[in-house]
């Protein structure tokens, strides 16, 4: 069952969504800069091993230069107590958000 959140970091300005598998590793990962909601990274962690098994490190270089990196590390769980607060969304939402997110990065790379 896939989960969906959503928490901000600070020291960053970022605002980060998730889709997080059973094991709450990340398999789609958004950043929004939290001043206007300019869209930093919208990384799939299928699309970079794609990109590791058929380009090689190059070709991963160049897909997280364009979409961003995918988080490398378990989230804790929504009742942990640590930082950050992680917030739920619904699947719709992230969609949503996904393909806006997609969009403007494959926008800003055609110019």
């Amino acid at each position: 069952m896939l989960s969906y959140v959503r928490w901000y970091w600070p020291e960053e300005d970022r605002w980060n969504y998730d889709e997080l598998d059973t094991d709450r590793w990340s398999l789609r990962h958004v950043e929004l800069r939290g001043s206007d909601q300019a869209v930093m990274a919208a990384a799939s962690l299928a699309e970079v091993l794609a990109a590791r098994d058929s380009g090689g490190a190059g070709a991963v270089v160049r897909y997280e230069r364009r979409y961003g990196v995918v988080p490398e590390a378990l989230f804790p769980s929504p009742d942990a107590d640590v930082e950050p607060v992680l917030e739920t969304l619904s699947a719709t939402e992230f969609e949503q958000l996904w393909r806006r997110a997609r969009r403007q990065l494959d926008q800003d790379e055609s110019r």
